[in-house]
């Protein structure tokens, strides 16, 4: 049997047991209950902060109105320099080339002779030719004397009248040949004064073609001669602005190597489209003086034509691109709205863009390019920048989504 002794002892165990096991299960219990009630405490702040909106703040200065204003269009096109009065010297007979006083870049009058080419052919032909002219002057001084006899003797019918027409007949054969033959020297002479090498304008050798001592064939080329007082520039023009531009109108080139603009116009327009392109060619003629510039250097010229009409303008900044389309960023009932707009005119020198379409003079536009905006973000405009950073100093702020814009709410407390 059990002793009366041990059993109060075994109750006792039993009972530590009991209460143990409560106690564990109490904290247990509490333990749960308290990480549900911090978890409905987090998820009720996350509710808060997420009910809670945080707005963009731009200042007075990244914010702008669209404005009316004249805008100067500019046409710009490239091209070389090339010079229009350009002469090539060329041989006008075959010989061997015995002289040539020039070389690249010598300054030459017009009229001067820069060569000689060996004419001992020419020569030759034009004696034979002399020889045949003074011969058919014989023969007519012959002829015209038997014709004067012959006309006495058939007045006193000594002759027959068919005897003197035969000898009239000779006389105008002599006169026929004596003009051949003068027109043979004549045309011998022609070709030994063209065969000079004198230059036809007065400039600068570019190039020569050939070295003294080469035979040289008729109408090779041996020397050519640049006037560099005129140049021109040869461009493109796209068809969709060629009806803006007329013959006369001023332009400015910039031609390269040069920190200046040069005047210029618009000497003439070719009248239709290079072949396989929307371009049609435009030529600028400009003065040369002092020959600062050379052909071939490459050259730009802008043409200014003013606006006659006021359209509605954008800064350049505003206006940005995605998908082939232009837009710009508004602020309209204090949120962010992505507007698409159609573009005209763009004035570099102002900085600003037409906008034809998608704008209304009383919206407001975010002037400033922004990265990482959404649409329907709240936004609001502040006054001043400086009070904006003083404040972000005072109180917590927000990351923005962009580099400029800023925003400052007030953090929810837990």
């Amino acid at each position: 049997m059990q002793n009366s002794k041990d059993r109060p002892a075994g109750a006792h165990k039993a009972t530590r047991r009991i209460w143990a096991g409560a106690i564990v299960a109490a904290l247990v219990v509490s333990a749960i209950a308290g990480g549900l009630v911090w978890k409905a405490r987090v998820a009720a702040a996350e509710r808060e902060k997420a009910k809670q909106v945080v707005p963009l703040d731009f200042v007075a200065g990244e914010v702008a109105r669209p404005a009316m204003a004249r805008m100067p269009l500019t046409i710009e096109f490239s091209g070389p320099l090339v010079a229009p009065r350009t002469a090539v010297v060329r041989a006008k007979a075959a010989g061997t080339l015995l002289t040539l006083n020039v070389a690249e870049g010598s300054r030459v009058k017009a009229g001067q002779v820069i060569g000689a080419i060996d004419l001992a052919d020419l020569q030759s032909r034009a004696a034979d030719r002399a020889a045949l002219v003074e011969s058919a002057q014989a023969n007519l001084i012959e002829a015209e004397r038997q014709n004067t006899a012959n006309v006495g003797l058939a007045a006193q019918n000594f002759i027959s009248a068919t005897a003197l027409q035969t000898s009239q007949a000779r006389l105008d054969a002599a006169r026929a040949q004596l003009k051949s033959a003068q027109a043979q020297l004549a045309s011998s002479r022609v070709g030994i004064s063209e065969a000079t090498l004198a230059v036809p304008i007065a400039g600068i050798v570019g190039k020569r073609h050939v070295v003294p001592g080469e035979k040289v064939s008729a109408e090779q080329q041996i020397v050519t001669v640049v006037d560099l007082a005129t140049l021109e520039l040869v461009g493109s023009v796209g068809t969709h602005e060629i009806s803006l531009l007329a013959p006369g109108q001023s332009a400015s080139v910039r031609i390269e190597g040069h920190a200046s603009d040069v005047a210029g116009r618009i000497d003439r327009i070719a009248p239709a489209a290079e072949a396989g392109t929307r371009a049609i060619g435009v030529v600028v003629a400009l003065d040369n003086k002092g020959e600062r510039f050379r052909a071939g250097q490459y050259a730009q010229a802008r043409v200014e034509l003013v606006d006659d009409s006021e359209r509605l303008t954008v800064p350049a900044a505003a206006v940005g691109q995605s998908s082939g389309q232009d837009f710009v960023w508004a602020i309209d009932k204090g949120a962010l709205v992505r507007r698409i707009v159609v573009t005209g005119r763009r004035d570099a020198a102002s900085g600003r863009v037409e906008v034809i379409k998608g704008l209304t003079p009383d919206a407001q536009i975010l002037a400033v390019r922004f990265d990482n905006l959404k649409e329907g973000a709240p936004a609001r405009i502040v006054g001043d920048r400086r009070a904006l950073d003083a404040s972000s100093s005072v109180a917590p702020s927000a990351s923005s989504p962009s580099a400029s814009a800023s925003a400052t709410p007030a953090l929810p407390r837990s």
